[in-house]
């Protein structure tokens, strides 16, 4: 039996060069290559110009216009670009951009901004506690499980998506940009996301520590809200002190002021926002990897312990564009979120993809659909905007380009917007989060099932930034 054994293993060994030989790239192969990729002709003056050129600036195609130019025929109006700066803020950037604009539009507001800073201090506490206490809920898990390899992989971020902004306002209520203002942490994140990362990556495996000891759920938990206390003074070194209570004059839109009083930051909410960001707005997806007309969730993906995780209804793009349709023309903004880079023109602010002729530069195809890019990892929603304006032919009344409100500043894009084809809206939109009135009852009907539960390390469901 050994012998035999022996045999069969020296047989493998031999075997296993052969097999090697034949997969491997051979000299024979090799030369082959070499001898197909000769440069000829125009070929060879395309790789001319791609050693000293971007390839985009060889790509573009400069005839290709946009459908209408930069007319919209609906379109809600906004005061205002705001700048995320060097941060993943967009989420709440976007979210507070909507209720801005219904703040405007009701009260006769000029230039307004909410501050970005106050709500984000909450979400990095929130998130904190999200981990620590996730932590907890799974330490007799060993490290190398899954879901806890993934904690410690994303113990924190400064992305999100929108029901991080329902939850988090609906807590902790909103304030004026100028009572709680920007700070150079809050616009670059990235030194202060490594370091708070480390610390409760630290304060994690001391949790596991104490739990391996022998420490009960009542001692781990005053461990976690010692943590916490630290985490705390962490933010207000690096983005300042939430104010409690403010003073805040309401002026008109020529600067005229209406009104003085004084506000915490849930009774300025209740006030001039007021609207139930739990229960008036519903998430859908476009994704056709998975079935549609269906409820989904994702596992963890909330920014707050005792909130809502990320639950949306998969939808084919023609039961979405209609009720975009109806939001704006009623100027109401949207919640977007899109693979915002991908045949993006910043010099015009224009997405379309026609806007790069990578095809005949590189001399082959790139044919992947919606589906197969996402199956392969290639496409994936990245960035949130709000959606503001749409054009339709006269003839159908069917879209041709839409525009959002970008979080990149006045410079970027058109007039700090980007206009976007609708045959890229339809290729690389996947997030829309829709008022109710604007949802028809039998798709408002599908919130009512169970929802399919995903994974937390769904690549689909990254946090926008």
């Amino acid at each position: 039996m050994l012998k035999k054994i022996s045999a069969s293993i020296i047989a493998l060994m031999t075997f296993a060069p052969l097999m090697a030989q034949e997969t491997a790239i051979t000299p024979s192969l090799l030369q082959q290559y070499r001898e197909n990729a000769v440069l000829k002709g125009s070929d060879k003056a395309i790789a001319n110009a791609l050693n000293d050129n971007a390839i985009n600036t060889l790509a573009t195609v400069s005839q290709n216009a946009i459908p209408g130019g930069t007319y919209f025929s609906h379109s809600i109006k906004s005061k205002g670009i705001t700048n995320q700066k060097g941060s993943g803020r967009c989420w709440l950037f976007t979210g507070l951009n909507i209720m801005r604009a219904k703040m405007i539009q009701k009260y006769g507001l000029g230039e307004f901004e909410l501050s970005e800073n106050y709500v984000f201090f909450y979400d990095q506490l929130e998130k904190s506690n999200l981990f620590l206490q996730s932590i907890i809920d799974n330490v007799k898990k060993p490290m190398d499980d899954r879901l806890v390899e993934w904690l410690f992989k994303n113990p924190i971020s400064d992305g999100g998506q929108f029901t991080g902004v329902a939850d988090l306002i609906s807590k902790y209520g909103v304030v004026p940009s100028g009572v709680m203002p920007e700070t150079y942490s809050s616009e670059n994140t990235t030194v202060y996301r490594q370091l708070i990362s480390q610390k409760l990556r630290e304060y994690g495996l001391a949790l596991r520590e104490s739990a391996a000891k022998g420490a009960k759920q009542t001692a781990l938990q005053g461990q976690k809200e010692a943590m916490l206390g630290d985490i705390y003074r962490f933010l207000v070194r690096c983005f300042g002190i939430p104010p409690e209570k403010f003073t805040w004059t309401r002026t008109d839109a020529s600067g005229k002021p209406v009104s003085t009083k004084e506000y915490t930051p849930k009774s300025f909410y209740d006030e001039y926002i007021g609207a139930n960001l739990k229960e008036n707005y519903i998430m859908f997806m476009n994704d056709p990897t998975r079935e549609y007309y269906k409820t989904y969730e994702i596992d963890l993906d909330r920014h707050v312990y005792d909130g809502q995780n990320w639950t949306f209804v998969n939808l084919p793009m023609e039961e979405l564009k209609p009720m975009c349709i109806s939001s704006i023309k009623d100027s109401t903004m949207i919640y977007l979120s899109c693979d915002v880079r991908k045949d993006y023109d910043a010099k015009r602010g224009y997405s379309d993809p026609g806007n790069f002729n990578y095809a005949d530069l590189m001399g082959t195809s790139f044919p992947m659909d919606k589906k197969e890019r996402i199956s392969t990892f290639a496409s994936a929603s990245t960035h949130a905007m709000s959606l503001m304006a749409v054009d339709l032919d006269e003839e159908n009344q069917q879209p041709r380009k839409w525009m959002v409100e970008n979080s990149w500043g006045k410079t970027s894009g058109y007039n700090g917007h980007i206009i976007m084809s609708d045959k890229w809206f339809s290729e690389y939109v996947f997030r829309l989060v829709i008022e109710k009135k604007y949802v028809p009852e039998k798709l408002q009907a599908l919130t009512k099932q169970k929802p399919i539960r995903l994974p937390a390390w769904d690549p689909l469901f990254a946090p926008e930034e």
